[in-house]
């Protein structure tokens, strides 16, 4: 058996604004162990019995940021799995993301090929109870099903769809239960149907994650939903692809991706389908889909206060969750507060309105503030930069730059750049020049001028990056040649 873990790595996360950003979204946050959700995902599935190469789906602005993370948990795990990668220009939901994996997969590995589909943004507690979970969808999997895992429910929750086993008809190996056919699919209910289902003993929460072959998944497709399997077979076949070191990628092509309809994989499929299979399941699932959730995994103090990644100094204060990160954090007489402090937002919240996060990120987008999709601290596949100042025609950075890596060769129309090396040793290219700047010396590029940086040296090379001009918006940039495969003129973020 193969088997493919294929992890969804999409979605805004709006709700656990101000640490998910747009550029940074909710599989990228850290918890209390300093993994990040993301991370986890990829050793849950990395570790079964069967596994052959991990895919992930995301959007091609977050790749590089998803391979350090792989590439981090991936030496700290001593597992070396390849990584393939399916990357979208834009998100369309979960089937047309799906139905592209499932293509790569029956390409590469065959139509009998084991999908395991899991969301980038859960956590799962009971890592054995997990993998016993995943033998049972795959036995049933292989017999052609389509297979989903059913939580089984703790509470009569009204903020998950609900999964209705038909009982009358359970799927057996070596005589004992495996599954149960699937009923129906009941959308999120409000409080007294949650309470009828939990009490009915035959509904399970829909937790989003699948199991089922290549092969079956395209079948069920091309008869409950062909025009978006036609067309996400055409955007493939469109779509560039890359072979590199372990980590193979199609770059899904934007314009045939954007004539894809937009539709979840569970109304596209799931839904539709007759030949549908649920394994109940206890792995201790959680979603995280709020601070309020997210908080509940930190240990409460004497007072119920939980408290990560933050100095606090608290005085009559109890049942707040405070995460913060280099600052002091002073509380006086408060309760049941939700404080997240990052170095560019605030957020105060009241512990029952953590659901209502998200609208303060819809005003920001909308507003087109640059607070709902970069933090100040940006990965870039070369290293990072953090915005220290933005002024009136100015803009200060601090750049980091990797050993050995480099810079597209690149210009801007409207401002320029006075680079300051603290650290280390830079390449830089400025116009016709190339050069060397070492520690506490400097270079200036002139508006216009073509120019790289390149770490040639073994440790990081850390500068000073002063803009100025009329115009400092990231789009203000022109390349000319990049070792990262970015497109010529790409505005997606700077460098």
């Amino acid at each position: 058996m193969k088997l493919i873990p294929t992890i969804l790595c999409g979605g805004a996360g709006s709700r656990l604004w101000p640490v998910s950003r747009e550029m940074h979204p909710k599989p990228f946050i850290r918890v209390a162990d300093g993994q990040s959700l993301l991370q986890k995902a990829w050793l849950r599935g990395a570790i079964l019995p069967g596994c052959v190469e991990v895919m992930t789906v995301t959007n091609r602005e977050l790749f590089f940021k998803t391979q350090d993370d792989y590439h981090e948990i991936g030496e700290a795990s001593k597992i070396d799995l390849p990584n393939s990668f399916v990357l979208e220009p834009f998100g369309r939901n979960t089937a047309p993301a799906i139905a592209a994996a499932a293509l790569a997969v029956a390409e590469k590995h065959g139509p009998d090929a084991l999908m395991l589909v899991l969301a980038a943004d859960h956590l799962i507690a009971d890592q054995d109870a997990f993998a016993q979970a995943v033998a049972r969808a795959a036995a049933i999997a292989q017999q052609g099903k389509l297979v989903t895992f059913g939580i089984k429910p703790e509470a009569p929750e009204t903020g998950y769809g609900y999964i209705e086993a038909d009982i009358s008809r359970p799927i057996e190996a070596e005589g004992a239960v495996i599954g149960y056919d699937v009923r129906r699919f009941v959308e999120k209910p409000n409080l007294e149907k949650a309470r009828e289902y939990v009490a009915s003993g035959n509904y399970q929460w829909n937790s989003g994650m699948f199991c089922f072959s290549a092969g079956a998944l395209l079948r069920e497709m091309e008869q409950n939903c062909p025009e978006i399997l036609f067309a996400t077979r055409a955007c493939v076949a469109r779509s560039r692809v890359v072979a590199g070191d372990g980590a193979s990628q199609i770059q899904l092509d934007a314009d045939s991706f954007s004539e894809v309809p937009n539709d979840s994989i569970d109304f596209a499929v799931m839904e539709k389908s007759s030949n549908v299979a649920v394994v109940p399941c206890s792995i201790g699932w959680s979603d995280i889909g709020s601070w309020d959730a997210l908080g509940d995994l930190t240990q409460p103090d004497a007072n119920g206060n939980r408290i990560e990644g933050a100095e606090v100094t608290l005085h009559e204060v109890s049942n707040c969750y405070i995460r913060g990160g280099e600052r002091m954090i002073g509380a006086v007489g408060v309760e049941n507060l939700i404080v997240i402090d990052t170095p560019d937002a605030l957020l105060v919240a009241e512990r029952e309105c953590a659901q209502d996060v998200k609208h303060l990120y819809a005003n920001l987008k909308a507003r087109g503030h640059e607070a709902h999709k970069l933090h100040r601290l940006v990965n870039r596949p070369w290293g990072t930069y953090t915005v220290l100042e933005n002024g009136l025609n100015f803009k200060i950075k601090r750049i980091e730059v990797k050993p050995g890596a480099s810079l597209s060769l690149q210009m801007h129309y409207h401002r320029s750049e006075h680079w300051i090396v603290v650290s280390g040793m830079a390449r830089v290219v400025n116009g016709d020049r190339e050069m060397l700047v070492n520690t506490n010396e400097s270079t200036y590029i002139p508006a216009g001028h073509k120019h790289r940086l390149e770490n040639p040296g073994l440790l990081p090379l850390v500068m000073i990056e002063v803009q100025s001009g009329a115009y400092l918006g990231e789009d203000d940039i022109v390349r000319f040649d990049d070792v990262y495969g970015r497109v010529p003129n790409d505005t997606q973020g700077a460098k």
